[in-house]
């Protein structure tokens, strides 16, 4: 099932994702948030995003490798499933990268992260992970992890930059933006 994605100015976006108790069946609600995000051509998607306040993110990164001749290692087999994550420590020297969002159609902007990640997390399966991830990998999960956290990517930028974007997050918002996919606007009228 494909859901819509809920846009920048819904109180979803902006709570901390609840944890999912351990061994719950989230097998559907995984397929359907893969499919959502693949129809909105998205390599991450938070269940906030879908309307959920869950600590659950997926990411897709094999689609990246291919527009790439410089491609990452391993971006070519980076898909999974994050539940109840937590995120253990961040290093590195931080990098900037144009980043964008489903939640935040048509605005893209430079935001410094670091490199380095690691992360404590289950799979679709109930399964216990706790690994490292650099490059895009983590900068992809600290984005969705941000999610369930949250907070937005325009969080990171500077006051002055938030206000210049005031107008086009209000018409968001307001559902008056242009997107492939289904949106759902919480001040749509």
């Amino acid at each position: 099932m494909i859901y819509p994605i809920v846009v920048y100015g819904d109180p979803v976006l902006r709570q901390r994702g609840k944890d999912i108790t351990p061994g719950t069946d989230v097998s559907q609600l995984v397929a359907d948030m893969f499919e959502t995000m693949h129809a909105a051509q998205g390599i991450g998607l938070a269940a906030p995003q879908i309307g959920k306040s869950l600590r659950l993110f997926v990411a897709d990164g094999t689609t990246l490798h291919q527009d790439d001749d410089e491609n990452e290692p391993g971006m070519d087999t980076f898909k999974k499933v994050f539940i109840n994550p937590e995120m253990l420590e961040e290093s590195g020297q931080p990098w900037v990268f144009e980043e964008g969002c489903l939640s935040i159609p048509n605005i893209r902007e430079n935001i410094s992260r670091r490199p380095r990640i690691r992360i404590r997390y289950y799979d679709e399966h109930w399964n216990l992970h706790e690994e490292e991830f650099d490059g895009m990998k983590a900068r992809i999960i600290q984005h969705e992890y941000d999610h369930i956290e949250g907070r937005l990517f325009i969080d990171y930028l500077s006051p002055l930059k938030r206000r210049m974007l005031k107008g086009k997050l209000n018409d968001i918002s307001r559902g008056q933006v242009s997107t492939e996919y289904r949106i759902l606007a919480p001040l749509r009228k």
